[in-house]
């Protein structure tokens, strides 16, 4: 483990924004705010954004979560925090990436930036937090808006982001038969007992011709998956449609996905095909029922309420469709405690949509059958506030950018003993969608 807390206590100030009278705020959208090494957050029209890093937390194994969140506590003893704004997401602020596997060497980190922009229900505010000694006054951060203004302005790319030149993509760790015959044993596994769903991904890597743009990938995301959750934390970026839990107040939401059903050549009244094969397959709605069960279980110690639908409803996007719940509870306090968004991510995570059931099984199989490390995918990303709010998504439909001109795209599938090894490849062929259009590739 690593940190770098700073030598003083942290020091945040957030204002409220008047986009008039900031030259280029006014007719600016989140999306245009994007600078090259900005963090990301973003849903239709609305998150945060961060610039410059102050202070961060690194580590690995089963204590990263624990250890993070001893580390965020520890600063904000001491902070000093102007926020007349108060909404979730103003004050000390920290954005995250979580490794997926506790016995993985990828750095899980938490990094607190120079300055956050945010975007909440017509609301708009800046954040500038310090750990020099510095105190940030309202003319320092609209100072440092100034400059992430210019800088995001000069790498704008309008507003349909021009795509990178051509490239390839090959096989990651596994060849697409390597793949199909790893699902094949997954199957077995399930067959022979003690395992009823094991999520195995696989990886694929793009090779572009030209250096790849970041503002540009995010751009993108944003453009075509508005509906997704929108991230970006150092080299790990993608538009994810699952929701691991958010909190705001006393109150937790998630959304779980699981069952999947490609978009391509859809027929005529396609939402009706979609509630009838997915809605009318058991195999789907199995998956989707261990990933309720598995998060609800988990989730339910920490709740004097919670409550799901009976049914699952269709969620439509524009690569895929999927069975979707959303799951909201009502948070129980401890002795004057409510658990942290944090808190509620190392008891959530890993959850049987991006694992399978039972998780420690599922996890055991993982490690054996995909011969890689899944480092970020799959992994908790999001933000969480000095209150203890926060957003976490599982870093899904997303991608690691490795070098200039490399970049690691992941996808996975739920396996339970009705899959099969042909249909499973496809899906993970339209996960890869995404991505594979923001890197202006074949989709």
């Amino acid at each position: 483990m690593t940190a770098t807390p700073g030598t003083l206590p942290l020091r945040t100030l957030t204002t409220a924004l008047d986009a008039a009278a900031l030259d280029g705020l006014s007719a600016a959208t989140p999306a245009d705010l994007l600078a090259p090494d900005a963090f990301c957050w973003l849903r239709r029209g609305e998150g945060l954004l961060g610039y410059g890093e102050i202070a961060q937390f690194s580590g690995t194994g089963p204590e990263r979560f624990a250890d993070a969140e001893q580390w965020w506590k520890e600063l904000l003893e001491g902070a000093l925090v102007r926020d007349p704004v108060r909404v979730p997401g103003t004050g000390p602020l920290a954005f995250g990436s979580f490794a997926f596997s506790k016995s993985s060497p990828h750095p899980s980190v938490l990094v607190i930036p120079e300055l956050v922009v945010g975007f909440r229900d017509g609301t708009a505010w800046v954040t500038h937090l310090t750990v020099d000694g510095t105190v940030p006054t309202a003319d320092s951060a609209h100072a440092l808006l100034r400059g992430v203004l210019s800088n995001a302005a000069g790498s704008r790319s309008g507003t349909t982001p021009e795509p990178p030149a051509a490239g390839t993509v090959r096989s990651g760790a596994l060849t697409e038969e390597q793949w199909k015959a790893t699902v094949a044993e997954g199957v077995r596994a399930i067959g022979r007992g003690g395992l009823d769903k094991v999520v195995l991904a696989r990886d694929v890597v793009a090779n572009l011709e030209k250096p790849v743009s970041r503002v540009s990938i995010l751009q993108r995301l944003v453009q075509l998956y508005g509906e997704c959750w929108t991230y970006g934390v150092r080299g790990l970026v993608g538009a994810t449609p699952e929701m691991l839990i958010k909190v705001d107040g006393t109150t937790a939401q998630a959304r779980v996905l699981a069952g999947t059903l490609d978009r391509n050549d859809e027929p005529a009244g396609a939402v009706g095909f979609a509630a009838s094969v997915l809605g009318g397959s058991a195999k789907q709605r199995q998956e989707h029922d261990f990933a309720v069960r598995s998060l609800t279980r988990q989730l339910a110690p920490f709740a004097t309420d919670l409550s799901f639908p009976a049914e699952p409803f269709i969620l439509e996007l524009p690569n895929v469709w999927h069975l979707a719940s959303d799951v909201t509870a009502e948070l129980a306090d401890f002795e004057g405690h409510l658990p942290t968004s944090l808190a509620l991510v190392e008891a959530l995570h890993p959850t049987a949509a991006v694992c399978g059931t039972p998780r420690e099984n599922a996890g055991e199989l993982i490690l054996e059958l995909e011969k890689m490390d899944r480092g970020p995918y799959a992994g908790p990303v999001g933000w969480l506030d000095g209150a203890g709010n926060g957003e976490w998504g599982i870093a899904l439909r997303g991608a690691v950018l490795e070098d200039p001109f490399s970049v690691r795209l992941y996808a996975g599938a739920g396996i339970v003993e009705a899959s099969d090894p042909e249909s499973e490849l496809a899906e993970t062929w339209a996960k890869f969608r995404p991505m594979l259009q923001a890197l202006g590739l074949h989709a």
